[in-house]
């Protein structure tokens, strides 16, 4: 636009307007009737605004990021602080998941064999009171246990309590040499006593000297008078070896447990016997044998009677090359 008399007219007249509109402004205050229009501008140019200052003022933002430092700082340390606290969050997720899994199979144990049991967690291990492989569980006479109850888990026999405080438990593993159990053999019946051995597998001898056993075979509890300190039907463990007989009045055997007694977590304290002997409903499964692939291999004979191999002609039978082929 050129500088011309009505183009300065204009200009005098928008200035005009702009002192007007002000003194309305800020003569209405809070009522002013500007109010509307300037927070729908601020709505539309704000975010502009915001963008081109951060462009074009880097003064400014490294003063505010100077004042802000130790606000910056902090907050960082907070995010490092939640940032731990979420991991470990998972992994006790993780734990959480495995833990429930412990209790699922050990209250599906309990339900096959109709135990009544109360739930425990193993809080410390170790040689407690002079025992060489003994737990300590976070129940205890307040819970109702007392001594010479069965422990188990999702897989098996654990031990016995042997110890019982107001609120804990001492518990003697399966696999302590101090520890004997009267088992019965899957299926034969064939009665016997399990012993610990520490990290090796039970030894059990069998009453009948002649009983027929062979690897794989199963044994459980065979229980006690008035249940105590053994219910029955309690799986124990598998036969890995068997010692020949020799004659002898009884059997040896190695077992291997079904409880692993290193890594116990998640136990149950049987409070109830079940009415009746569950004999060996409490096994688990049985592993489906895996279906050997067979291959069915078919020999033709020779005219001199030799069986011939894949794309083997037989004698006198040899077809004529065609002459272009060779």
């Amino acid at each position: 636009m050129r500088d011309t008399r009505e183009s300065r007219l204009l200009l005098v007249l928008l200035v005009a307007i702009a002192f007007a509109l002000i003194t309305v402004d800020i003569r209405g205050g809070e009522d002013s009737p500007v109010d509307g229009a300037r927070q729908a501008a601020a709505t539309v140019f704000g975010p502009i605004e915001n963008g081109v200052a951060s462009a074009v003022d880097p003064v400014g933002n490294a003063i505010a990021a100077i004042r802000d430092s130790g606000e910056r700082h902090d907050q960082l340390a907070e995010l490092e602080r939640e940032n731990a606290a979420l991991k470990a969050e998972l992994g006790s997720d993780e734990r959480s998941r495995s833990r429930l899994n412990q209790l699922d199979s050990m209250l599906a144990l309990a339900g096959a064999g109709q135990y009544g049991i109360k739930g425990a967690e193993v809080i410390a291990i170790g040689a407690a009171q002079g025992f060489s492989w003994t737990i300590t569980i976070d129940i205890g006479a307040n819970d109702g246990i007392k001594r010479d109850m069965t422990v188990l888990n999702g897989d098996g026999l654990v031990g016995r309590v042997t110890t019982v405080g107001p609120h804990t438990s001492t518990v003697l593993l399966a696999n302590d040499p101090d520890f004997a159990v009267g088992t019965r053999m899957e299926g034969s019946d064939e009665l016997g006593f399990a012993s610990g051995q520490g990290d090796q597998p039970l030894r059990v001898e069998l009453l009948n000297g002649k009983a027929e056993v062979k690897k794989g075979d199963r044994l459980v509890t065979f229980g006690s008078e008035a249940d105590k300190p053994f219910v029955p039907g309690v799986p124990v463990g598998i036969v890995s070896r068997v010692d020949p007989s020799g004659g002898d009045l009884t059997r040896t055997l190695y077992v291997t447990p079904y409880v692993g007694f290193s890594k116990l977590d998640i136990v149950g304290v049987v409070v109830e016997a079940p009415k009746k002997d569950p004999r060996d409903a409490v096994l688990p499964d049985e592993p489906k044998p895996t279906p050997t692939p067979t291959v069915t291999v078919t020999v033709t004979p020779g005219a001199d009677g030799e069986p011939l191999l894949d794309g083997e002609q037989p004698a006198g039978d040899q077809t004529q090359q065609d002459p272009q082929e060779q």
